[in-house]
């Protein structure tokens, strides 16, 4: 079996001094996908001893976005980005080939309040669509991040008060289901049908304590993968970030 988990960290440097870390080591994973690291590798070091192999995509604006993958074995190759102005001076995408799949993880950019930002995040999908598109027609792959929308209504605790606000507009919401059209599968969905299960919460007005919350982090995989997927998870009793993490996972070796 082979586990990969994911989570937005909101700086890797505050996940690392509060302890955090040990509740996802205790699941044993085989990679896990950061984001919102805010931070270069040689400002933390080794993160974690069980994971040593270290791939980091850094952003040039210091303490700001940033991705990363910490692997069990280490990898075939990796790049940072996708070769595309759009996003690679923000550290946004890393990519690591395994023998059986290439892992990505990958922060997608916000459209922000009053939605200033929401053509670049548009185009930024559009690259990140053809990116991965261009990856699976050569190996299958799991991309796994913050992915900055709540898909449909059972996605976020209150679709209504939400309708057109930053993650929830329908612009973002059909980019991304033109993603899921382009061949893959949000593998949360595949296996659970239940609402009320979120990814992030609001650090304002005791959000999390209440679960009025947004589903924006996600495992997806190449449809190829589907008859290895066994589990999916959102690990909500994990803190330490506004962000939960999530993982999967497959039948074999990475």
């Amino acid at each position: 079996m082979a586990t990969i988990l994911s989570w937005n960290v909101n700086g890797l440097r505050s996940v690392i001094s509060k302890g955090a870390f040990d509740a996802v080591v205790r699941r044993r994973p085989d990679v896990i996908c950061l984001q919102e690291v805010k931070a270069r590798e040689d400002q933390v070091g080794q993160v974690l001893k069980r994971l040593p192999h270290q791939y980091f995509a850094a952003t040039r604006k210091p303490g700001y976005a940033g991705t990363a993958v910490l692997s069990r074995t280490p990898a075939l190759s990796w790049t940072e980005g996708m070769n595309h102005s759009v996003s690679d001076d923000e550290g946004r995408v890393v990519t690591v080939e395994y023998p059986t799949l290439y892992v990505v993880s990958v922060y997608v950019p916000n459209s922000q309040r009053g939605l200033p930002r929401l053509p670049f995040r548009l185009r930024w999908d559009r690259s990140f669509r053809s990116y991965v598109s261009t990856l699976s027609a050569k190996k299958p792959v799991a991309f796994c991040g913050d992915l900055n929308v709540a898909h449909e209504e059972i996605d976020i605790a209150r679709p209504r008060d939400n309708r057109m606000n930053a993650g929830f507009t329908d612009q973002e919401r059909r980019s991304f289901s033109r993603l899921l059209g382009a061949g893959f599968i949000d593998t949360f969905r595949a296996l659970h049908d239940e609402g009320e299960r979120y990814t992030w919460w609001s650090l304002a007005s005791r959000a999390r304590e209440r679960n009025i919350g947004w589903r924006i982090d996600y495992a997806c995989i190449s449809e190829v993968l589907l008859p290895r997927l066994r589990q999916a998870w959102i690990i909500d009793s994990i803190i330490g970030s506004d962000h939960c993490p999530v993982g999967i996972e497959l039948d074999g070796d990475l």
